[in-house]
């Protein structure tokens, strides 16, 4: 029986097929284009591609029947806030229409604590709907993605990196794969993992040791500079919300305590990650 994967071909889903088929689990790729390009390689990888769409609750039951479990993401940043909640909606209600087995719902590391940062609340409402339901599930909540420094390419060859908040300020990371590997691990132990709440994070670089990293790891020198976190507060509210929460607040996910949890998961540092990626050279 497979393991149904949503968002298959972003960047979360698509780590979590590849640590599910790593671990030799069979993977029903969920996508709204099975003929796309990135749908064809996960086809080839071995997955089976099923059509669905995180709006149409119909379509994902049809997906989620007969699979052992299944991973969902939401996302608020190609339609919307308000779309987001509906994507929950939809995958709650069609997980309980398939009876499915075992749901693992990726929200975000502090979403349980009412921050403020509007797509982390978003992901709470659908957090607070799963609770209702009574489905058997486990939330699946990573802190920020290392990956998100990939977005800055011409910043890293022009030699910087810039981020709104103070240069020593620690912010809780993970790599995106190891996400991955914490959903395989939690798939493969549903009754331990079944009415958990995780929080995944793999590291907790300042920006000025992401600079770095990076500048070590891209051949030459890259110099943080701290941009302006209130010119974010009317042109992005929601990433001025979240940045200020990194500033003020930030994420509290006991590292050492999920490591003990996830013993097979190798945990990748900031550094292994950045040395890993193919960066410009720095000017």
């Amino acid at each position: 029986m497979s393991i149904a994967v949503l968002g298959a071909t972003g960047g979360q889903g698509g780590a979590v097929v590849a640590a599910l088929l790593e671990a030799g689990h069979p993977v029903r790729a969920v996508v709204r284009d099975p003929g796309g390009g990135r749908a064809r390689s996960l086809a080839a990888a071995g997955a089976e591609v099923v059509p669905g769409d995180l709006f149409d609750a119909a379509s994902l039951t049809d997906a989620f029947r007969g699979a052992t479990a299944a991973f969902a993401v939401t996302t608020p940043f190609q339609d919307g806030l308000d779309a987001e909640v509906a994507q929950g909606t939809a995958i709650v209600r069609a997980a309980a229409d398939a009876a499915l087995p075992h749901l693992v719902m990726a929200s975000v590391a502090s979403a349980d604590r009412e921050t403020g940062v509007p797509h982390f609340e978003t992901k709470a409402r659908t957090e607070e709907l799963l609770a209702a339901s009574g489905l058997p599930a486990t939330v699946v909540a990573p802190t920020y993605f290392y990956d998100n420094a990939l977005g800055g390419l011409d910043e890293v060859a022009a030699g910087l990196l810039t981020m709104p908040v103070p240069g020593d300020t620690p912010i809780q990371q993970v790599a995106r794969q190891d996400l991955g590997r914490v959903v395989a691990a939690v798939v493969a132990g549903p009754d331990r993992w079944i009415g958990q709440r995780v929080e995944v994070a793999g590291d907790d670089p300042t920006p000025l040791r992401m600079a770095a990293e990076i500048g070590r790891a891209a051949g030459g020198t890259v110099e943080f500079r701290q941009s302006s976190l209130e010119d974010l507060r009317t042109r992005n509210p929601d990433m001025f919300a979240m940045y200020d929460f990194f500033v003020n607040t930030g994420y509290q996910v006991d590292l050492a305590a999920l490591r003990t949890q996830f013993p097979t998961v190798t945990w990748t540092s900031y550094a292994a990650w950045a040395d890993a990626q193919d960066w410009p050279k720095p000017a």
